[in-house]
């Protein structure tokens, strides 16, 4: 079972997101939040695999409450869903480079709800690749980018797992890598962990927008990988 942390400040649709997620096979609702302080203190006790994020609340936003949970000191780290209503929303982007696993918004329909939580779970990224570049491209262009990013150290990296990253960034999946660098998906997935090991990420989001701030890919200039 999927153990789910519904966070909301709005009762009615934290209320409309549990009941729906209750009533899907292989999801556990194991607790619901209305603050980010209640998030973070449900997260602690109730362990949740996945938690929905609002990113927009009174007092601690998602952003803040999310940076705590995922520095927590612990063996279980929680992939997190960010909550908006807006796509471009300069908030989900803090959140995917603190370690978010994607975003949803909230219209987003029951089915592809439920099945974003599985897709999370297993590891993956869920949002379309097209909403991906246009949260990088709309972020990474800022005139004060976030110092932390500013010069990326990729030095520690072999030359094919900078290309790896290159292709990450361009919203390529793993098996599309594959296919373009002629190896298995399963050398693609140990370029990936390697990487992540060597630059500290803990999440694919942080590899697209890596990409983006280490000036591997530049914002107009890069054909679409999907449509």
């Amino acid at each position: 079972m999927i153990k789910v942390l519904v966070v909301d400040d709005q009762v009615l649709v934290r209320a409309g997101l549990a009941a729906l997620l209750r009533a899907a096979p292989g999801i556990d609702v194991v607790g619901e939040a209305a603050t980010g302080e209640e998030a973070i203190d449900q997260a602690a006790s109730a362990r949740p695999d996945i938690i929905l994020m609002d990113i927009r609340m009174p007092g601690m936003n998602g952003v803040t409450a999310t940076e705590h949970i995922l520095s927590a000191n612990g063996d279980h780290r929680p992939r997190v869903l960010i909550l908006t209503t807006f796509d471009l929303d300069k908030y989900v982007y803090d959140a995917l480079r603190i370690g978010a696993s994607g975003f949803l918004l909230k219209d987003t329909p029951p089915e592809r709800l439920i099945a974003a939580v599985h897709t999370v779970a297993s590891g993956d990224m869920l949002f379309a690749p097209s909403v991906t570049r246009r949260l990088i491209e709309a972020y990474t262009t800022r005139a004060d980018p976030p110092a932390a990013l500013r010069s990326p150290a990729l030095h520690p990296l072999t030359a094919r797992e900078v290309e790896v990253l290159k292709l990450v960034g361009r919203a390529l999946s793993n098996a599309e890598i594959a296919t373009r660098l002629q190896v298995s998906e399963a050398t693609v997935k140990t370029h990936l962990n390697r990487t992540m090991t060597k630059l500290n990420l803990s999440s694919r989001a942080q590899i697209v927008a890596l990409a983006y701030e280490a000036g591997l890919i530049v914002p107009g200039r890069e054909g679409s990988a999907h449509t």
